[in-house]
């Protein structure tokens, strides 16, 4: 993998950030195009010298998206989390070491201020009663509020297209509903590629993939997935429901 200061020198798409930038002006399907032989690092690399007000959603199961850009990019922009008070220790576990590993900016959001204080607001076991409204209160509100209150103009995910049937054409640019751009820069790695650079670079991972979880979602909502099943088949399992939300 290129080194910071290669990832800046190589990148043919760098631009100057500008102050007045509108991500409804760029060209998504030529910089796709130009993207799609790119490096993360190098999609990365021209989205911080872009867009003014950048921020990367993690949940913190694979990291190596945080590790390029604070590790080898140098990069501290805000990292954005969504605590949906449901989820493993593992994961909040995995998050603080990442905080102080990484010295990350992190910026945590939640529906209430506990989970007592959740199941007061919206009844025990919401998951069971209405799903939907159960992601729609503790994941898409908060990102919703997380990306307006940090201005973000642009947020990056780590979305690959080999994860599941409804994300092989996704893009690894495009625009979110409320305009932002929406950039995923592991778009064209896969699962190998990414435990590849994992264990490569010593990136920190949620532990419970060790443990034959291969997609990590809320408790009670994930279960272990077994070697011939896809990589999200242990997320809402007997269920048609694909994703939590903020990515629909």
């Amino acid at each position: 993998m290129v080194s910071c200061v290669e990832a800046q020198s190589r990148n043919p798409l760098q631009s100057t950030p500008r102050l007045d930038f509108d991500p409804s002006q760029l060209d998504l399907t030529e910089l796709n195009r130009r993207f799609e032989s790119a490096t993360p690092q190098e999609i990365l690399a021209w989205a911080l010298a872009t867009v003014p007000n950048l921020v990367q959603m993690t949940s913190f199961s694979m990291g190596a998206i945080t590790h390029m850009l604070y590790h080898e990019l140098q990069a501290r922009i805000p990292v954005i989390f969504l605590d949906t008070l449901h989820l493993f220790p593992e994961t909040l576990q995995t998050a603080e070491k990442a905080k102080h590993f990484y010295n990350l900016e992190l910026h945590t959001y939640r529906a209430a201020a506990s989970r007592d204080d959740f199941i007061a607001q919206y009844g025990d076991r919401l998951w069971e009663r209405d799903v939907d409204r159960f992601h729609q209160v503790t994941k898409v509100e908060p990102m919703e509020r997380a990306l307006e209150e940090l201005s973000a103009q642009a947020w990056i995910t780590g979305r690959r297209r080999d994860q599941s049937a409804n994300r092989q054409i996704m893009p690894i640019l495009e625009r979110d509903p409320h305009g932002r751009l929406k950039i995923n820069p592991l778009a064209n790695w896969t699962h190998k590629d990414l435990w590849r650079y994992t264990f490569a670079h010593h990136v920190l991972y949620n532990p419970l993939h060790d443990q034959g979880y291969t997609s990590i979602g809320d408790q009670p909502l994930t279960t272990k997935v077994e070697a011939e099943e896809d990589e999200r088949a242990g997320r809402w399992r007997g269920s048609i429901k694909t994703e939590c939300g903020i990515h629909n």
